[in-house]
C-alpha cells in the first residue's frame, strides 16, 4: 500500500521552545491545510516545501525520515506533485518557500517574477534516454538515422513519451535529439506529455510509448520488471554536469530568514552525505516516501547503484549546464529571456556553511 505521506501535504514537526517553555511534537499524520509562509516581521511559522517523487528529490526523502526537519527552528510542511510544471501552476500564489524540482521549471519561475534563487543542488547527470530494445539495435546500427528507418518498417514515427512540456526530461529530450543526435524533435519524432513519474512508467510497461527521456528510479523499475527497454543515452555523457532538481528558495526566507536557510541547506547537505554514505538506508526511505508498491524496498535499492544518481549539493557543479538550460528554455520558449548565472543562483548561502 501507498505510504499516506505520498498521497497529499505531509508535515514534519520540530521539537522547540516556546515562551512558557518546551512545547511537544506535534502530530506526524499527513496534515493538509498548512499555515501559508510568513509572519509579520520578517519572521517564517512554517517552512511549505513542494517536492516530488523521484529520486533527484533524495534529499527531502532523507530529512523527513531521518528528522533533519526537527533541527530546523521553524515547522516544515511538504506538499508532493507529480511534476515540475505543475509546481509552476501552484506556486503562483508564491504559498511555497521551498521548491525542489527541476532547474528548467525553476527558471520559469524566476521568469515569471517570483522572487527567489536557486541555493542547492540536488542531482547531477540524472537522465536517462530510453528505447525499446528493437529500437536500440537499430541505433547501434544506423545511429541518427535510426529513426527514419524506423517509420519507413512501422509506418509511424518513433514515440517519445516524457514529463510535460517544460520540465527537465522534456527539455534534455529536445536538447538531446537536436543539439547530440541532429534530429528534429517537432518533425523527425512524436514527443506526448505525459503527468510525472508514474505515467511514464504506465506507458513504458504497456508499450504505449517506444521510449521516454527520464531520472531514476523508473529506468530500474523498467529492468526489474523485465520489460523491452533499455538506455541508448545518459546525459553524464552528452551534457556532463547536466543539472536536474535543484533547491529553489523564495527570497522571504533566502534574504528575509538567511538563518533559516542556512540551516535548510545545511540539512541538505547532510542529506545528500547520508545518500552517498548509506544508499541502502536511503533506498529505505525513498520506498517508504514514494510508496513500496510503487517502489519496492530492493528495486529502490538497486536504483541507487545507478550512474543517474549521483547527488550533490554544491550549486556550483551545475552552474555550466544551467547555462546550457537557459538557452535552450528561451530557444523554447519557455522563459521570455535567457537568464545569468548571478540570475540563477544565490551561492552565498551554501558558501557560507
Amino acid at each position: 500500500m501507498t505510504d499516506s505521506r505520498s498521497s497529499g501535504a505531509s508535515r514534519s514537526r520540530r521539537r522547540f521552545l516556546q515562551a512558557a517553555g518546551a512545547a511537544g511534537l506535534a502530530s506526524f499524520a499527513g496534515c493538509a491545510g498548512a499555515v501559508g509562509g510568513g509572519s509579520g516581521g520578517g519572521g517564517l511559522d512554517e517552512l511549505n516545501v513542494a517536492y516530488m517523487p523521484i529520486y533527484p528529490d533524495m534529499q527531502y526523502f532523507v530529512m523527513q525520515e531521518e528528522g533533519y526537519f526537527d533541527e530546523l527552528s521553524v515547522d516544515v510542511s511538504g506538499k508532493l506533485f507529480s511534476d515540475g510544471p505543475s509546481i509552476v501552476q501552484a506556486s503562483a500564489k508564491g504559498n511555497f518557500d521551498v521548491m525542489m524540482f527541476g532547474i528548467v521549471p525553476a527558471m520559469i519561475v524566476m521568469d515569471k517574477g517570483i522572487p527567489s534563487k536557486i541555493t542547492a543542488a540536488n542531482i547531477r547527470d540524472a537522465m536517462e534516454i530510453l528505447a525499446t530494445d528493437e529500437f536500440a539495435g537499430m541505433w547501434d546500427e544506423y545511429g541518427k538515422e535510426a529513426f527514419t528507418k524506423f517509420e519507413e518498417e512501422k509506418g509511424r514515427k518513433f514515440k517519445f513519451g516524457t514529463f510535460p512540456p517544460g520540465s527537465v526530461p522534456d527539455i534534455l529530450l529536445r536538447y538531446w535529439l537536436q543539439d547530440t543526435v541532429g534530429v528534429d524533435p517537432e518533425n523527425d519524432v512524436e514527443i506526448t506529455a505525459l503527468g510525472g513519474a508514474g505515467p511514464v512508467r504506465q506507458a513504458l510497461l504497456s508499450g504505449k510509448i517506444d521510449g521516454t527521456s527520464i531520472m531514476e528510479p523508473v529506468p530500474t523499475v523498467i529492468e526489474s520488471r523485465d520489460a523491452p527497454f533499455q538506455s541508448i543515452a545518459w546525459a553524464g555523457d552528452f551534457m556532463p554536469g547536466q543539472p536536474a532538481a535543484v533547491t529553489l528558495m523564495h527570497d522571504r526566507l533566502r534574504e528575509d530568514n538567511p538563518d533559516v536557510a542556512k540551516a535548510f541547506v545545511e540539512q541538505h547537505q547532510k542529506a545528500t552525505d547520508f545518500a552517498l554514505n548509506s544508499p541502502d538506508k536511503a533506498a529505505q526511505h525513498a520506498s517508504t516516501v514514494i510508496g513500496e508498491e510503487a517502489l519496492p524496498v530492493e528495486t529502490a535499492k538497486k536504483a541507487m547503484e545507478s550512474r543517474a544518481s549521483a547527488f550533490i549539493t554544491d550549486p556550483h557543479e551545475i552552474e555550466d549546464g544551467a547555462k546550457i538550460f537557459s538557452k535552450y528554455a528561451e530557444r523554447a520558449g519557455k522563459i521570455e529571456k535567457q537568464l545569468t548565472v548571478d540570475e540563477m543562483f544565490d551561492y552565498g548561502v551554501y558558501d557560507s556553511l
